[in-house]
């Protein structure tokens, strides 16, 4: 669960490098949509580093379903019989649990969701809202120039922040990082960093489109 999701994390971080070269104009996005394809050229064959990455992907996305379902069996085979779920006297109801934690799985089925209209959207192009096109630059315009995409795009980074929030600290500490109180405070502040900073990264494009700030 928290190797295949840090792998999610890292290209996050670069697709969100990638989005935000809209804020470069026209001509600098398209150059970096094209890059992508001819990445590698001639020791790959074209296409073939998005295919390996994708490839990739779609190996970690199934893995972390796999082990989401059955850390969720094993969850509910061992709470059976047993109280309510993460006792503590630290929460105001009993429990000690964040909204985060709280909305992880549900997010999840969210973010699967979206994941598939994203891909039909941007990369296939089989959905196309604000009408078709060839150049990548014109089909964000097009696409982000409809409300209600741009608000199913809101929607699943919200979603990713939150799921961003719990998972990449929960990842870490299962994968060893120190849980003391200094080490505790500075895997959420990184959480949090990480969090908001990708889901606020891929939100700037849609929004400044809305705004006309990029046009």
């Amino acid at each position: 669960m928290a190797v295949t999701g840090l792998l999610m994390v890292l290209f996050l971080i670069l697709h969100v490098y990638g989005v935000l070269q809209a804020f470069g104009g026209r001509n600098v996005y398209d150059a970096y949509s094209t890059h992508l394809h001819q990445f590698g050229v001639p020791i790959l064959h074209y296409n073939w580093f998005l295919w390996i990455i994708g490839v990739v992907l779609l190996i970690a996305v199934l893995g972390h379903i796999y082990a989401a379902s059955a850390l969720t069996m094993r969850d509910w085979r061992a709470r059976k019989g047993i109280g309510k779920r993460y006792q503590s006297n630290k929460g105001r109801r009993g429990t000690q649990r964040s909204y985060s934690s709280f909305t992880l799985r549900i997010g999840g089925v969210y973010l699967g969701l979206y994941v598939i209209f994203h891909l039909l959207n941007l990369t296939a192009g089989t959905i196309h809202p604000g009408g078709a096109t060839g150049d990548p630059y014109q089909q964000l315009l097009n696409d982000f120039g409809v409300w209600w995409v741009v608000l199913i795009y809101t929607v699943g980074m919200i979603a990713v922040g939150f799921h961003l929030r719990h998972g990449v600290w929960s990842a870490l500490t299962t994968l060893g990082a120190h849980t003391g109180p200094v080490a505790r405070l500075r895997l959420n502040i990184l959480a949090y960093i990480l969090a908001f900073g990708i889901a606020i990264g891929f939100l700037l494009v849609p929004w400044a489109i809305v705004a006309g700030l990029i046009h």
